[in-house]
């Protein structure tokens, strides 16, 4: 059974740092590129930041680069998700995405919840 399951969201005051973490099982983790998208009220999800299944070429959102930062760690089948200088407009449902690196398959996790107010 695959599992993606996030964690480390919470509320935090602007300028503030949070760290996701998705917890992967279930299929081989290092054959898939990992990302994390997000999903504000009202708005579309979109893509914040993408790694591939090596570790190599991490690529950001505009909006996030220079203060988010992914990873990854094959050994625990983990991703993350290192978010520095918060803002309310990182408001949002972020999802763990995983991907497979020779194919469309893909698996998304259920989401956690990042809420930026003073």
């Amino acid at each position: 059974q695959v599992q993606l399951v996030e964690s480390g969201g919470g509320l935090v005051q602007p300028g503030g740092s949070l760290r996701l973490s998705c917890a992967s099982s279930g299929f081989t983790f290092s054959t898939y590129a990992m990302s994390w998208y997000r999903q504000a009220p009202g708005k579309e999800r979109e893509l914040v930041a993408r790694i591939s299944s090596v570790g190599g070429a991490p690529n950001y959102a505009d909006s996030v680069q220079g203060r988010f930062t992914i990873s990854r760690d094959n050994g625990k089948s983990t991703a993350y998700l290192q978010m520095n200088s918060l803002k309310p407009e990182d408001t949002a449902i972020y999802y763990c995405h995983a991907r497979w690196r020779w194919g469309s398959k893909e698996y998304w996790g259920q989401g956690t919840q990042a809420t930026v107010s003073s």
